[in-house]
């Protein structure tokens, strides 16, 4: 059973962090920390259950993730140019520090220096997509760029990890591209249970089971194995069900994860000193990002957002450092101080990332210009062409509207979905859809809006874009009618000061429509009809 003070640290921690308007992952690191100085030691069931959230992780990142974006230039390239100017800049960092006598450097080679570097060269993976989760953002350009970046970084620790343990894979991991031909009767599997119980079910199963334990058995770090599952599954239109219905599993689990990160190590103040110190040059290694992505002709606020996103150091680190460790590569000291930096640099980025559109709204008239021929297509500018109707946000209620004002009122109707893989498979159904993320300020100035549009209705998943949506289409003076979709009532009032002209109540109205087709099949007649 897990202590109970675990779950009351990271309950206080959390609450804490929310308010101080940061991510409550903040204060389940702090939380971890304040369990260390009060004497509580990692136990080996949130040892399990920190394993298992970062293996569920990885799966749905799996699930979410078009494997063509791996091999983007940018992407591969991206990955692999940073690790290595990250590494050189920190070796040259961690040799100046020697130089000026910081302690535990003392008697340190190259070799070392060189470890500390390729440690603290990753961006974690867990951190980055659980910001991006919270703001719908996994598929928006600068998402899908940082996500491929981060799992090229996944696969370089892996194979760091498997040079040093000096064992090759076992013969039989070749055996695992028997996966391939597997795939299409995982995917037969995956339609036949539906929904619910049974379906999250078969989804631990391939993660924990045909993922983590399959490929640890030939050799073959478990968690990549999870991802490939998941990468396997990710072009099955349920795919995106399945991440969903993981999702409170697998941010629970997090939460021991961000926990045992805390109760790695009583630091010493030395130790904490120079944790904060690496923090500090943190930017140094943000910089050297989006000085890459730039080379690659991104937009700015594709390369800035990204780069952000990826401003902190990784629990990879760790992984790599525990294993310099063990083989006396590295001082037992050092991971502590890595632990530290982590933890650190995971505030530091919330707080960085909590103002990034300002930051980049700052920055981008001070970057050079970009010539927009040299951009990809889904860069260039918007046209809305004949549409009447404009639909933000093409999930089941967005597909929903799009038909009814196309069928019911003969309306020329406009899709727009940031998912690029449900633009291409609605395109191919015949809808008349862009990729586009309305939740990108770059995207309204990009939007060319005809004066044909009559309606636009802000049907996107979370309430946020929608606010983002709304107050653009209201700056820009939008002389048509605005109708927002929302899931909570507290939802309703925002919505309406920013000025929309009608406001969908989602179960609200769904119950109001089911309670009138009920009664009208009874021939039970309304008492407003009785009256009038």
């Amino acid at each position: 059973m897990i202590e109970p003070a675990f779950l009351l640290a990271a309950f206080l921690g959390g609450m804490a962090a929310l308010g101080l308007r940061l991510p409550p992952m903040v204060g389940f690191l702090a939380g971890g920390f304040v369990l260390n100085a009060l004497g509580y030691d990692k136990t080996p069931l949130l040892d399990t259950l920190s394993g298992i959230g970062v293996t569920l992780l990885l799966f749905t990142i799996g699930l979410k993730l078009d494997v063509r974006t791996l091999l983007r230039r940018d992407v591969w390239g991206g990955a692999s140019l940073h690790m290595l100017a990250s590494t050189v800049l920190m070796v040259a960092l961690l040799s100046l520090f020697k130089w000026l006598g910081l302690g535990l450097l003392d008697g340190t080679g190259w070799h070392t220096l060189t470890l500390l570097g390729f440690a603290l060269s990753f961006s974690s993976t867990v951190f980055v997509v659980k910001v991006l989760e919270k703001r719908s953002e996994t598929q928006t350009a600068y998402g899908r760029l940082a996500i491929g970046v981060l799992i090229m970084q996944d696969i370089f620790a892996v194979i760091f990890i498997t040079a040093s343990t000096g064992e090759l894979p076992s013969p039989w991991a070749l055996g695992l591209v028997l996966l391939i031909p597997l795939a299409p009767a995982l995917r037969a599997l995956l339609d036949r249970l539906g929904h619910g119980e049974m379906q999250m079910l078969f989804g631990m199963l391939l993660a924990l089971v045909l993922g983590y334990a399959l490929f640890e058995s030939v050799g073959v770090k478990g968690d990549l194995g999870a991802l490939i599952i998941g990468l396997l599954l990710a072009p099955h239109p349920a795919a995106q069900t399945l991440a969903r219905s993981m999702f409170s599993l697998k941010e629970l689990l997090l939460v021991g994860f961000f926990l045992s990160i805390g109760l790695t190590a009583m630091p010493s103040t030395e130790m904490l000193g120079i944790a904060m110190l690496l923090v500090f040059v943190l930017p140094l290694k943000s910089l050297i990002y989006q000085l890459i992505f730039m080379r690659f002709r991104m937009r700015h606020r594709t390369s800035l957002l990204a780069t952000l996103s990826l401003s902190n150091y990784s629990e990879f680190g760790l992984i790599v450092g525990a294993i310099a460790v063990s083989r006396n590569w590295l001082p037992g000291e050092w991971l502590v101080v890595i632990s530290l930096a982590v933890a650190l640099s995971f505030g530091f980025s919330s707080i960085l990332n909590g103002f990034s559109e300002r930051l980049y709204r700052w920055l981008e008239p001070r970057l050079p210009p970009i010539d927009m021929d040299e951009l990809s297509p889904s860069d260039r500018p918007i046209e809305v062409g004949d549409a009447e109707a404009v639909v933000l946000g093409m999930g089941r209620i967005g597909r929903s509207v799009y038909r009814r004002l196309q069928k019911e009122y003969g309306l020329r109707v406009l899709g727009i979905d940031s998912n690029p893989q449900s633009v291409k498979k609605l395109g191919e159904r015949g809808f008349n859809i862009l990729e586009g993320d309305a939740v990108d300020s770059d995207f309204w100035d990009k939007l060319l809006m005809s004066h044909g549009v009559q309606v636009v209705v802000l049907a996107m998943p979370h309430h946020a874009g929608n606010l983002f949506a709304l107050k653009q289409l209201r700056s820009r003076e939008f002389p048509g009618k605005i109708t927002a979709v929302v899931e909570y009532p507290e939802e309703i009032e925002p919505i309406r000061e920013l000025g929309a002209n009608a406001v969908f109540h989602v179960y609200d109205e769904a119950g109001r429509a089911l309670a009138d087709s009920a009664a009208e099949e009874a021939g039970v007649v309304s008492r407003a009809s009785q009256l009038g």
